[in-house]
């Protein structure tokens, strides 16, 4: 035997010495850690429901069953006569695993103590039957076979309108949302081509007695709400999960989509956000996540209603080169933005998803626009709209219109920005080249000019110098400061720019 073999034996030998009973333990249902144990009184999040550990074929195995992400996997149990220890994901493999305890009470309690993402559990469970399994089990719904939906014609260009979230969270009710209806059209904001009114998380209320989903009290008639919506020259959106649990704990598709698709529809509801949540814990592969949001968009096109539908499973997996597969016509291609420079410059300039993947009837998103929240300077909120329209990004609000200043305002409601956004071509914007806190980038548009943007990303002031190729001309005919509304003038290749500052200009020339 080698000295490598000698030692592998030695290290086992003393692995077995400090762990006899981890992995193959035999045990007595009466008095073990082994067998089926319920949780009663347990908090709303995960929802505890209960635990099974057994022991077949000489290898311990288990579940912990919630509520929000179903049978969980016990990875790496180890039982110790009367205590068991196991990694636990948080409904996300991608993070790390969070270990659990638990320790047998006598003959029929367990406490059982763990994390799960930011909360603490430490319970006590008893002992249960088969039958209580049988009550408890998670009922796994099935997913759709692989499928490509085809184009429907909707989002030629990235939608625009407000959102509740970044605002109000869940904390959004029907008379909200009707003001903000009213100021979108009174404001101007209709005009310069805002049209979502997007409810976001915290609509959702319970089931009734059939399984359709009713909206909570604060919501008392949701299609009362879509005709008002839509009597403004508006259009309504909504949110939902393909998990059982909203982010915010509410009431998840799970199960239902396609009842929620048909009730959605018959809301007159024309805008669905689609949020993975608790999906994570469910769907545990990137085929079954491309499942799971295929099945809400085949659901989606058999309502005969035409809904923009918006994918948010925070970029994974490329979702760009199969969300359009799925009746999606945009995809977040990054986590959640925050109303921070810092925080909104990483989405903007390193999660931006692939510009391959961006085009007319479908989007990458990196996200909201914060613009009118408070946390970032006017310049700074420059640069947010400078970013997201060089990039065709979706230009969703998220502020409380009944504060908009004027500065907000013109911010946001800039034509020549927009149009930007908006161009026909729909090509996406892409980084030319960078200079250490300074970058470039460019867009081509429809009628055959091209976007030049000069970002500094910097604490400090910085001078920049472009030109025509930079823009893919041979040479500037014309130069027009986009936010200034006035030729850029002198038309020289030479631009000083303030911390977090931006330049966008319009360029007029020949193809180079």
């Amino acid at each position: 035997m080698t000295r490598r073999g000698i030692l592998r034996n030695i290290c086992a030998l003393l692995l077995g010495a400090l762990l006899p009973l981890c992995g193959a333990p035999a045990f007595e249902a009466s008095n073990s850690v082994g067998g089926i144990w319920v949780f009663s009184g347990a908090p709303p999040f995960p929802g505890l429901r209960m635990m099974q550990i057994a022991v077949k074929a000489g290898r311990a195995t288990g579940t912990l069953t919630t509520d929000w992400y179903g049978p969980m996997p016990m990875h790496d149990l180890c039982i110790r006569g009367k205590a068991a220890s196991f990694g636990i994901h948080n409904g996300n493999p991608r993070l790390p695993m969070k270990t659990w305890m638990t320790t047998l009470q006598g003959k029929h309690q367990m406490r059982v103590v763990g994390d799960i993402w930011e909360e603490h559990v430490d319970l006590l469970a008893r002992r249960g039957t088969a039958r209580d399994a049988a009550r408890l089990r998670f009922q796994v719904q099935p997913l759709p076979a692989p499928a490509r939906l085809g184009p429907d014609a909707l989002a030629p260009t990235p939608p625009m309108g407000w959102s509740s979230w970044n605002r109000f969270a869940e904390k959004i009710d029907d008379p909200t949302v009707r003001r903000m209806a009213d100021l979108m059209v009174s404001t101007g904001l209709r005009d310069a081509g805002y049209l979502y009114v997007n409810i976001d998380d915290g609509w959702q209320g319970k089931r009734d007695a059939r399984g359709v989903l009713q909206p909570n009290p604060k919501f008392p008639d949701m299609k009362a709400l879509a005709e008002y919506v839509h009597s403004r020259g508006l259009k309504l959106g909504l949110y939902s999960s393909p998990g059982p649990r909203s982010c915010a704990g509410f009431e998840g598709s799970y199960g239902h989509v396609e009842m929620d698709a048909q009730t959605w529809a018959s809301w007159g509801i024309d805008y669905v956000k689609y949020d993975l949540c608790s999906g994570e814990g469910i769907f545990r592969t990137p085929a079954e996540v491309q499942a799971a949001y295929l099945a809400m968009g085949q659901a989606l096109r058999r309502t005969g209603r035409p809904i923009v539908y918006s994918l948010c499973q925070y970029g994974r997996d490329r979702v760009g080169s199969w969300g359009r597969d799925v009746g999606g016509h945009l995809w977040r291609t990054t986590g959640d933005i925050s109303d921070d420079y810092t925080t909104m410059a990483r989405l903007g300039f390193e999660r931006n998803g692939d510009p391959a993947d961006a085009g007319p009837g479908g989007w990458n998103d990196p996200d909201m626009l914060e613009v009118g929240n408070g946390g970032m300077t006017a310049g700074e909120y420059r640069t947010h709209m400078s970013l997201w329209a060089i990039l065709a990004a979706p230009l969703l609000m998220g502020h409380d219109l009944q504060a908009m200043t004027p500065e907000t305002f013109a911010l946001l409601a800039n034509p020549e920005v927009i149009a930007i956004d908006q161009d026909p071509k729909g090509i996406q914007g892409r980084r030319v080249r960078k200079d250490g806190a300074v970058e470039v980038w460019s867009r081509p548009l429809a009628d055959g000019s091209a976007v030049l943007a000069l970002f500094n990303r910097g604490e400090v002031e910085a001078s920049v110098r472009f030109e025509a190729a930079d823009a893919g001309l041979a040479r500037f005919l014309s130069l027009r400061d986009v936010w200034a509304r006035r030729a850029w003038e002198p038309a020289t290749g030479t631009a000083t720019l303030p911390p977090h500052g931006v330049l966008l200009l319009r360029a007029a020339g020949p193809r180079g």
